[in-house]
């Protein structure tokens, strides 16, 4: 019998490509269309080809805006997930029984909508009126941090949002991760005399390569979609000296402030080979230490008799901590 196209699967499977080509190919296709237009706001627009993306070359903005976006993601996915990690691994170890009130009490800001959290965050740090200064700076008389008009900290005032709202997400991620380790590993790595920081980083550390790298790659990508919480903080610019612009603001900017949705579409468009080729890296790292380590780890196993394989941690001569 001929083997042919079977019929049942493909109807099951139409609704979903139908809406994935209505709501997302087709728009897609759109925007790119619009980037190749003039940016004429009430005439008809006129076909330009690729010259949105040239006057993208010679845009100082549109690079300072890149930049900043970069600065910002590397800063958030080094802050967020040291926190989270380190979070992570005192719920596991010192605090089980509070990992659930913990956990949740963290998920809230990841639940709440940004534009709430940018509010909550202007009562906190807006300046010499907000909370942290009133109650940490002002009672000791130390300086006062305009967290958001001084060009030096906005930067950073943003990371702490993100920290703010993502530090309970990347915990469970990263605590799921740590519950999957097998129990043999660590008594593997005591047995050969590692203790708790030899544990954490000959074994926790390897074998969480490629969670590590999923948290990297989320995170990475928000950094590119930030705009309710920057925008109600630096009131839809990008904040003094345009120290806290980032791409999706300037993008914003561009469109719905300047009119220029041709460009603005380019702008968009021109980000999707750098986020492609930057997001490929991290996979692309996340698997090679994640393979290196299973490897390492499957040498140094306990096998089905009970004795141990050839040391594979390197924390032989490692002493307790």
């Amino acid at each position: 019998m001929k083997k042919g196209v079977r019929p049942l699967p493909v109807f099951l499977l139409a609704p979903f490509f139908s809406g994935l080509a209505l709501f997302w190919l087709i728009p897609i296709l759109k925007g790119f269309h619009l980037s190749l237009q003039s940016d004429t706001l009430f005439d008809e627009p006129v076909f330009i080809g690729f010259a949105h993306y040239g006057e993208l070359l010679r845009d100082p903005r549109f690079f300072h805006a890149l930049r900043n976006t970069f600065v910002y993601a590397a800063m958030t996915i080094t802050l967020v997930t040291g926190f989270s990690l380190g979070l992570a691994h005192l719920l596991r170890r010192a605090y089980a029984r509070l990992r659930g009130p913990v956990l949740f009490c963290l998920m809230l800001p990841g639940l709440t909508p940004p534009a709430v959290l940018a509010f909550l965050y202007l009562l906190v740090f807006n300046g010499p009126h907000g909370m942290l200064n009133a109650l940490l700076a002002a009672p000791f008389g130390l300086p006062m941090v305009d967290w958001i008009r001084d060009p030096r900290v906005i930067k950073f005032s943003l990371v702490l949002l993100a920290l703010w709202r993502w530090s309970g997400f990347t915990t469970l991620i990263l605590l799921s991760g740590m519950d999957g380790i097998p129990k043999a590993y660590y008594d593997l790595a005591r047995a050969e005399g590692a203790g708790a920081w030899g544990a954490f980083r000959h074994v926790t550390l390897p074998m969480l390569s490629h969670v590590l790298a999923f948290t990297a790659v989320f995170l990475f990508l928000d950094a590119f979609v930030l705009f309710e919480g920057a925008y109600i903080l630096l009131g839809g610019s990008g904040g003094t000296l345009d120290a806290g612009l980032l791409l999706v603001a300037y993008t914003y900017q561009t469109a719905f402030t300047l009119g220029r949705f041709g460009s603005a579409a380019a702008m968009g468009f021109s980000m999707v080979p750098i986020l492609m080729f930057a997001v490929w890296l991290l996979l692309l790292r996340g698997r090679g230490r994640a393979e290196r380590s299973r490897a390492a780890a499957g040498r140094g196993t306990p096998d089905a008799t009970g004795a141990d394989g050839p040391s594979s941690f390197g924390v032989t001569g490692v002493g307790n901590a």
